[in-house]
């Protein structure tokens, strides 16, 4: 049975992770504005938030995709993204294994997998639960302190490989290095900071869809 999520996650194009910008009070408004100007995927991922917090923020950022006809993603927990309502739960090479995620969140509840190797984007790429993966950091990023960057030649080895699930390159990508994750070979990608530190968001995440649009 094909999952009803399955056909946004096929035309998704740019995802974004966002924390719950507890310091602007701004997270409503902020979605709004992205989700409009072609972002398709919205992952709520902030780390020290408690169980109670995080679904206070999910329920934000749930109503944004629901007027957006975007899609939602959950970061790591399985029992949040049942509680919230989640279109996708995104795990960690570390967090709970596909098989399991699955008898938890059900049939309809896409699966994501990060991956930070060729080698484990090809596990991710024929793995039975996963729905789509991500690839990186391609560079160095804040997000992920600690975790070496891979460069953009995995990504070039993946996109060769002609892998028909859908996979996001990810990790410090922007307005200035776009264009080279786009010569690798990917045709979809993660953002962080160049949206959630943008003064102009909505513009940036038009400028983004743009660009990833014309690359087909």
């Amino acid at each position: 049975m094909t999952k009803p999520s399955l056909a946004g996650m096929a035309s998704a194009r740019l995802y974004l992770c966002t924390d719950s910008r507890r310091d602007r009070g701004d997270l409503a408004d902020f979605l709004d504005a992205v989700l409009a100007n072609g972002v398709d995927i919205v992952q709520l991922r902030e780390k020290n938030l408690d169980a109670a917090d995080e679904l206070a923020a999910l329920e934000v950022v749930a109503d944004a995709c629901r007027r957006h006809s975007k899609l939602l993603a959950v970061n790591d927990r399985a029992d949040l993204a049942v509680a919230a309502g989640a279109d996708v739960l995104h795990l960690g090479q570390r967090d709970l294994a596909p098989v399991t995620a699955r008898r938890i969140v059900g049939p309809d509840v896409l699966i994501g997998m990060s991956s930070h190797s060729a080698e484990q984007a090809r596990a991710a790429a024929s793995a039975d639960e996963v729905d789509y993966f991500c690839l990186g950091p391609i560079w160095s990023t804040p997000t992920k302190p600690g975790r070496p960057h891979i460069g953009l030649p995995p990504v070039t080895a993946l996109a060769a490989e002609k892998v028909a699930r859908p996979w996001f390159g990810i990790g410090g990508i922007d307005e200035s290095n776009l264009d080279e994750v786009l010569d690798a070979g990917a045709r979809r990608v993660v953002v962080v900071r160049v949206l959630t530190e943008a003064a102009d968001p909505a513009a940036v995440a038009a400028r983004l869809a743009d660009r990833l649009a014309a690359a087909g």
